[in-house]
């Protein structure tokens, strides 16, 4: 054995499992982010996955959220406020994890506070897609901010947009 072997763990060892959310939290969350936030049902923001690591969900593109008439794309507000939910998302899923200890409903109530404080966006091409797929991690869940990384992908799986924002959570 040499002297930084014990640095490593053996390649057969398995990653940390993944959190698991109760029916009841993905429910309440489901409600939260797409019924209680008015303006994500407005932009038909669904979630399709509920992770502590990863989120993402899916806005189904119709004639409302048309940027730009000639080519039917997506207007880059759209893209924005998804992807600044999206992060929210992650930051919720994460927080939820850090508490598992706690009831699902008391989890919940852990959200009120949280708020974004700089978002960034980066559009690197055109969004016309039949859809879109939001995908959304927390890079670092502070005890007052979190650090977030988002995509705005097309159908194809195409890259559209990313994004990185910052939220405080307390």
């Amino acid at each position: 054995m040499t002297q930084a072997s014990h640095l490593h763990p053996p390649a057969h060892s398995q990653p940390p499992l993944a959190t698991e959310f109760e029916e009841e939290f993905i429910t309440g969350l489901k409600s939260i982010f797409e019924e209680k936030i008015v303006f994500n049902q407005l932009l038909g923001l669904k979630i399709t996955s509920l992770k502590a690591e990863r989120v993402t969900a899916r806005i189904d593109m119709r004639h409302e959220l048309i940027g730009h008439f000639s080519f039917n794309r997506v207007h880059g507000g759209v893209i924005s406020a998804g992807l600044d939910a999206m992060g929210g998302l992650a930051v919720m899923a994460a927080i939820g994890a850090r508490h598992m200890d706690e009831a699902p409903l008391q989890r919940l109530q852990r959200f009120a506070k949280l708020g974004t404080i700089d978002l960034r966006v980066d559009y690197l091409r055109p969004g016309i897609s039949e859809y879109f797929e939001l995908r959304a991690e927390v890079l670092r869940l502070g005890s007052r901010v979190a650090s977030t990384r988002m995509e705005f992908r097309g159908a194809d799986g195409k890259l559209f947009s990313t994004a990185a924002a910052a939220y405080i959570v307390s």
